[in-house]
């Protein structure tokens, strides 16, 4: 069978039968046209030609200019399609079995200092929408929201007199977060002014409105921060996800216990939240560096 055909039989399984997103099917496709592209510049057209070799030269050449994570992300598609021909009977061999991934470094989360933090959350407050943003912020970055749990809370989430919101986290698990004196006075002042959101008197539970009077997106959050970010001179690449980073780094730094950080970001393994312990200790080191009276001789 050529290897195009196979590729296109592929992508229809995928689709159909396991379901891929539209997303992944064109991230497939873009993978599988390079490759098919490079087994053809060596000559070779059939699925039952290509050989580990021919795999090894492919990661080896496209690691040359794209990073681990992209030619780890290559390797997967290919041999998830490697595994299509063994299940369908097109090939014996899995050629792609015994290749190894390649090891991807782990980076460390970007972080905002308390100072940058302070910085941000210092918002002008006028209108309506800028109660809301300065709500959204504190909130945000007060209890280690994810962008989509924020833009997703409803107003029976928020308990302002126990000091709590109720957030329904990945794989539909709950958790209740403490929020800090800061958050629930913002938010009270915040639905103070909510009302003035609304359009045409329409029962609305979302708890943060756009200008249309409807729940805000991920997207209008993202152009909110943006901007804050341009109008406080602070670094436009941070991104809503920073906030929470920022939130599990502080923490950390003030004595909190990995456990309970765990708990209040909901993550299932402690071992996604212990990557906050390097960043922590990266701080350590540069703070010694930068300090230290024994660290720079002759100064």
């Amino acid at each position: 069978m050529k290897i195009e055909e196979a590729i296109t039989d592929f992508i229809q399984f995928s689709l159909f039968e396991k379901g891929l997103s539209d997303h992944s099917i064109k991230s497939y496709q873009n993978d599988l046209d390079i490759y098919l592209r490079f087994l053809n510049s060596r000559g070779v057209y059939n699925v039952k030609s290509i050989s580990s070799e021919d795999i090894k030269v492919f990661l080896k050449e496209r690691g040359i200019n794209e990073s681990t994570s992209t030619v780890a992300h290559n390797l997967t598609v290919i041999k998830n399609f490697h595994k299509y021909l063994i299940k369908e009977n097109i090939v014996k061999d899995d050629v792609s079995l015994f290749i190894s991934r390649p090891k991807l470094k782990k980076r460390l989360p970007r972080t905002l200092s308390v100072e940058e933090v302070d910085l941000l959350l210092n918002v002008s407050l006028a209108t309506p929408f800028d109660y809301r943003n300065k709500a959204m912020l504190e909130l945000m970055y007060g209890a280690g929201l994810r962008v989509s749990e924020l833009v997703s809370l409803n107003m029976n989430q928020i308990d302002l007199e126990s000091g709590i919101i109720r957030i329904m986290g990945k794989g539909r698990k709950e958790r209740e977060i403490p929020i800090g004196e800061y958050g629930i006075y913002y938010l009270k002042l915040y639905l103070e002014h909510r009302g003035a959101l609304i359009k045409n008197n329409r029962q609305e539970d979302s708890l943060f409105l756009n200008n249309h009077g409807k729940q805000i997106t991920r997207q209008g959050f993202f152009k909110i921060l943006k901007q804050l970010l341009m109008d406080k001179g602070l670094n436009p690449d941070v991104s809503p996800h920073t906030l929470r980073h920022s939130f599990a780094t502080h923490l950390l730094s003030h004595g909190a216990d990995l456990r309970s950080i765990q708990e209040m970001l909901g993550h299932a393994d402690i071992s996604t939240t212990k990557i906050y312990t390097h960043v922590s200790d990266e701080k350590v080191a540069e703070d010694y560096k930068k300090y230290h009276p024994r660290e720079h001789k002759g100064e």
